[in-house]
């Protein structure tokens, strides 16, 4: 079990970046002198802590990951938004409906889960977009930043894997 200490709880007040912020900034100085004054060899490794000692004094500052032009609030919609199952988002939305749906049985429903859980995350997402939404496979491509092959690929072991499942239940049965 994760526990925090005492010590851990006063670091976590408001004031800690401005607390942090200076101590760094005293950090960098004292490396620089170092580097300064270090032979070849210990001034690979101190130019590494110098550079890291400037990376959080950026990141403290600007309260951003440097390096990154916009924030994620900033994005683009296809950058920020999840793609989520619809199956299980039929789940969180199955609650909420006055009308009871002629949708998937609970027995099918936990059969497309368990099926559905033996695939890769990036099979998966192919498989339920491709077959679920109805998407082509370049539409696919484009969404994911992979190439159409991939998806092909991606939806082809996705169908292997989801028939020899299914050809084990039809056997059981």
């Amino acid at each position: 079990m994760w526990c925090i200490e005492q010590e851990d709880l006063e670091l976590l007040d408001s004031n800690f970046v401005q607390k942090l912020l200076p101590e760094y900034q005293i950090s960098l100085k004292s490396v620089e002198q170092l580097y300064r004054n270090a032979d070849a060899d210990d001034k690979k490794v101190i130019a590494g802590m110098v550079s890291d000692c400037k990376y959080v004094i950026e990141w403290l500052s600007s309260g951003r990951r440097p390096g990154n032009k916009r924030g994620i609030e900033r994005r683009a919609g296809y950058e920020r938004e999840i793609l989520l199952e619809p199956v299980r988002m039929q789940n969180f939305t199955a609650g909420f409906n006055a009308v009871p749906s002629e949708g998937l049985t609970e027995d099918q429903c936990f059969q497309l889960e368990y099926v559905l859980g033996l695939l890769s995350r990036r099979e998966r997402e192919c498989y339920m977009l491709a077959n679920g939404e109805g998407f082509s496979h370049v539409a696919i491509a484009g969404m994911l930043m992979i190439s159409a092959g991939s998806v092909s690929e991606y939806i082809q072991r996705a169908q292997k894997k989801i028939s020899s499942v299914m050809e084990e239940y039809r056997s059981l049965i």
